[in-house]
């Protein structure tokens, strides 16, 4: 076991720098550059268009708010608080500034693959809409590539199943299990069958049931970690712009700005910090695109907006927040790794009740996560073998998140990034072969939906 994680490990150092550095950044300033700067220009009318009806009942099925919530539900995990932790101490506060640009070029890729859900998806017998890489692959590269099409689908529909429905809900129930026993001393394998069964409860409701939910949800956690956060940063306002100062300065030169004796290079918070920040929002990954299909918009180009609102609410706001409580109370310089560094900072703020506030916040976290990565692996199972296959899924899905909840489960972490690296492959060939189609749906939305409209 340990020369099988050695050589993941190893394996997914070169994915990460052929792929995330690589791939991905480049894949976001392609679109920004195609878009000439969609992020920037329409970022204002994303928000209004997105938050505009978020009251209002969308009758004929999933709103653009309900679907973002679906997506951001899967975007907020523990990465959110263990990977920026792990970011900082592996890269340096340098690696929050790389973090940003990843967020910021991920938001123009996350617009087009949300136009490319939304312009090849399908619809079943009740009227409900499914899509995500695996259809435009097959209804949009297969149109020109048949054979192409068809193997790109099939190959991201079983890297998506394996990465995020199986593997990724193990370590997803690993974090919420072990944080409940550190702080309120419940069994892990208690804790799992309570999070399988009330998981399974949101899963047979299907996308109805999983948007409800996750509307709910998202803003509850969104408010709970953002207020707790900005008590955090509050008290130790003091350190708030000597901090800003430290971010872009180790950025660039980290040895000087951190004294040199942490042994941090530029490349190691370039890497760190695009890393995190391209697998904390997902953007370019495949796996959002699933919920931005399922919305009811009047132009596809209108849930491409909302899509980049997710980028933005994932990565400059939730992955900000964890960057400055960890970097204000020093808790970079606790020793600790993951997870132990940001729950060091809210002890640090909150004493006894720091360890407690941060569980039930990591909870919210990775139960979201749980039902989102479910959806997405549920969309590709539709996909491969039809909706009669899903009550086996499901079933799976269930055990992996029981027996994750008990495991020492290093090796499924590292299996989890290894098969995530993967998916990005087709998907990355998919965007960048059907980026005519992104660019004359946001034409269109211009020059002719905006005009109408007025």
């Amino acid at each position: 076991m340990d020369f099988l994680n050695e050589l993941i490990v190893k394996i997914n150092g070169f994915l990460s720098d052929i792929i995330l550095i690589v791939s991905l950044l480049g894949c976001g300033s392609f679109f920004t550059i195609k878009t000439k700067g969609v992020q920037f220009r329409e970022l204002g009318n994303a928000f209004r268009l997105t938050f505009k009806d978020v009251f209002k009942k969308n009758e004929k099925g999933i709103s653009s708010f309900s679907a973002l919530a679906v997506a951001i539900a899967a975007q907020v995990g523990t990465g959110n608080v263990a990977g920026v932790a792990t970011a900082i101490i592996a890269g340096g506060p340098g690696a929050i500034f790389w973090m940003w640009l990843a967020a910021i070029l991920g938001m123009s890729t996350i617009f087009a693959e949300a136009i490319l859900a939304q312009s090849y998806r399908e619809i079943d017998e009740k009227g409900h809409y499914y899509g995500g890489p695996s259809f435009y692959l097959k209804n949009g590269l297969g149109k020109k590539y048949p054979k192409l099409g068809r193997t790109l689908a099939g190959i991201f529909s079983v890297l998506i199943i394996i990465a995020l429905g199986f593997i990724g809900n193990m370590v997803q129930s690993n974090s919420i299990a072990t944080a409940i026993e550190s702080s309120f001393n419940i069994s892990t394998y208690i804790s799992g069958i309570i999070i399988a069964l009330i998981g399974a409860f949101i899963f047979i409701g299907g996308i109805k049931r999983i948007a409800k939910f996750a509307q709910l949800i998202v803003p509850f956690m969104a408010i709970i970690y953002i207020g707790l956060s900005l008590i955090i940063i509050f008290k130790f306002r003091e350190n708030i712009f000597p901090t800003i100062k430290l971010i872009f300065e180790s950025a660039f030169n980290p040895k000087a700005a951190l004294g040199g004796g942490l042994g941090i290079t530029l490349k190691a918070a370039i890497s760190k910090g695009v890393g995190r920040g391209l697998f904390s929002n997902e953007a370019g990954m495949g796996s959002t695109p699933h919920a931005h299909a399922t919305a009811h918009v009047a132009h596809p180009a209108i849930q491409g907006f909302s899509a980049m609102v997710g980028v933005f609410f994932d990565t400059i706001i939730v992955c900000t927040a964890t960057s400055l409580i960890i970097l204000v109370t020093g808790a970079e310089s606790s020793g600790l790794n993951g997870a132990l560094v940001t729950q060091f900072a809210f002890t640090k703020a909150f004493g006894h009740y720091g360890g407690a506030l941060l569980t039930i916040c990591l909870t919210f976290f990775a139960f979201s996560t749980i039902i989102g990565w479910y959806y997405f692996g549920e969309t590709n199972v539709i996909y491969l073998f039809g909706k009669e296959k899903l009550n086996i899924y499901r079933f799976l899905v269930m055990a992996f998140i029981i027996i994750g909840s008990s495991q020492s489960i290093d090796l499924v972490w590292n299996l989890a990034d290894f098969f995530n690296s993967l998916m990005v492959v087709p998907n990355i060939i998919g965007l960048i072969m059907l980026n005519k189609i992104v660019l004359a749906s946001y034409d269109d939305y211009k020059n002719n939906f905006v005009l109408k409209a007025r």
